[in-house]
């Protein structure tokens, strides 16, 4: 099995994932899943075995990078993919000039996940697309 984790400008298959994570799956609605950020974004694909099964985009507005958009396909969950997308994500950022800090918005039954990767909770939990949400923060350790 191999594994790779990689900027992509292969935007059509991280729709295709984010599709099914979000809109077929938790029922997000597609004009708030689908908005026009892609375009700025810098996007990562999960590659297995030549199929793409994750995604992130990382949203870039010194000192922060927003890591979001992150799925991983339903069948590849609790095999380490998440981790390994997550670690990529953040050195991905440590790469960008000017970026001190990796921010993003876990929805509260991820939130452990993303404290083992070094993230903490900042603010108050709020409702996003009618999952509840929490904002978190890791300081990037430029290379």
């Amino acid at each position: 099995m191999s594994l790779s984790v990689a900027l992509t400008d292969d935007l059509a298959s991280c729709h295709a994932i984010r599709r099914a994570v979000f809109i077929d799956e938790q029922r997000v609605p597609e004009a708030i899943e689908l908005d026009d950020q892609d375009t700025a974004a810098l996007h990562l694909l999960a590659v297995q075995d030549g199929v793409p099964v994750g995604t992130a985009r990382l949203l870039l507005k010194a000192p922060v990078g927003k890591i979001g958009r992150v799925a991983v396909l339903a069948p590849h969950r609790g095999t380490g993919l998440g981790q390994a997308l997550m670690r990529a994500a953040l050195e991905v950022l440590a790469q960008q000039p000017g970026i001190t800090t990796a921010r993003l918005g876990a929805q509260t039954h991820a939130v452990g996940f993303y404290q083992r990767l070094g993230f903490h909770a900042v603010g108050d939990e709020y409702s996003e697309a009618g999952i509840p949400h929490r904002d978190m923060e890791c300081p990037i350790f430029s290379e």
